[in-house]
């Protein structure tokens, strides 16, 4: 099982840094080069830069959670939520298709949800 993880190119868990401008205010986000990859792709498919994404969900993360704790943690969590959401057909592969075009609540409705406890403890017997 390992050798599926161990074999992912290292530059693709080297970290950068990268200064984005969240409201005229710069500030230094540092995620692994996957996730900025991630961040590309979901951003060229909305017609945006990566700092006006990264703007965009700091934004309504604000609106909706009133602060944010840890943006970078978040980010991650965009990548991975984007990728899964695409597997599971909420989001189309069609990169030609923007987010903001889709419907919520049908993207949601797609998403995976994890297993039940009980059912993880038979799992792990």
């Amino acid at each position: 099982m390992c050798q599926v993880f161990i074999n992912a190119a290292p530059h693709l868990y080297a970290c950068r840094a990268r200064s984005v401008r969240l409201h005229g205010v710069a500030t230094s986000i540092r995620l692994e080069n996957l996730f900025w990859n991630v961040l590309d792709d979901i951003a060229i498919r909305d017609g945006m830069s990566v700092p006006q994404l990264c703007t965009k969900l700091y934004d309504e993360l604000v609106q909706a959670r009133g602060e944010v704790d840890n943006f970078a943690s978040f980010l991650r969590v965009c990548c991975g939520r984007y990728l899964a959401l695409q597997l599971s057909g909420g989001i189309p592969q069609d990169a030609r298709i923007p987010i903001a075009s889709l419907n919520a609540e049908r993207v949601l409705a797609s998403e995976h949800h994890p297993l039940p406890p009980n059912v993880l403890k038979v799992c792990a017997a």
